[in-house]
């Protein structure tokens, strides 16, 4: 089967957002990979230099704390986790969008499936620590969600298995 081709500009959307998925899919894989290779006294000495001087000058400053709380929390035993967690979820959307962009039918309802999956998965950290960038890409995930189905209605191999209508 052929690459997928945008014909108009929901395909085109669609093609962009697929390709962000996948770059985030890579970028997770990296990250998993770092995280495993780092040992716990690395990631508090990188955590200590990024966050020490700000929170020196300014202990409240949101971001320095959230960076701080995240970096002991994966120096003192999440990391693991943390990094299989990454792996996974960067491997599966790799593979997804892979096969998304080379139009494999079977592609469609299994990325649904995931991308379903991963959007109750937001809803839920939105429920328990709701944030603006969070809101923003859960409904950057729907809209994907969408095209994604609108996608799949329209690929030639799927609109030749549907019944016809009188």
């Amino acid at each position: 089967m052929a690459r997928f081709k945008p014909t108009s500009l929901l395909d085109k959307f669609y093609e962009v957002g697929i390709i962000i998925k996948g770059v985030d899919g890579l970028l997770e894989l990296i990250g998993g990979i770092v995280l495993l290779s780092l040992s716990s006294g690395t990631i508090v000495r990188i955590t200590d230099s990024l966050t020490k001087s700000e929170l020196a000058t300014d202990p409240h400053n949101f971001f320095a704390i959230h960076i701080a709380h995240a970096g002991y929390s994966l120096a003192h035993g999440h990391n693991i986790f943390a990094a299989v967690f990454l792996l996974i979820h960067g491997f599966v959307k790799v593979a997804l969008v892979t096969c998304l962009l080379l139009n494999k039918l079977w592609a469609y309802p299994v990325g649904l499936v995931v991308l379903t999956l991963l959007f109750l998965y937001q809803i839920y950290q939105l429920i328990v620590s709701p944030g603006f960038f969070l809101i923003l890409l859960t409904v950057l995930d729907v809209v994907i969600i969408w095209l994604v189905w609108r996608e799949w209605r329209l690929h030639p191999m799927h609109a030749k298995t549907k019944p016809i209508e009188p």
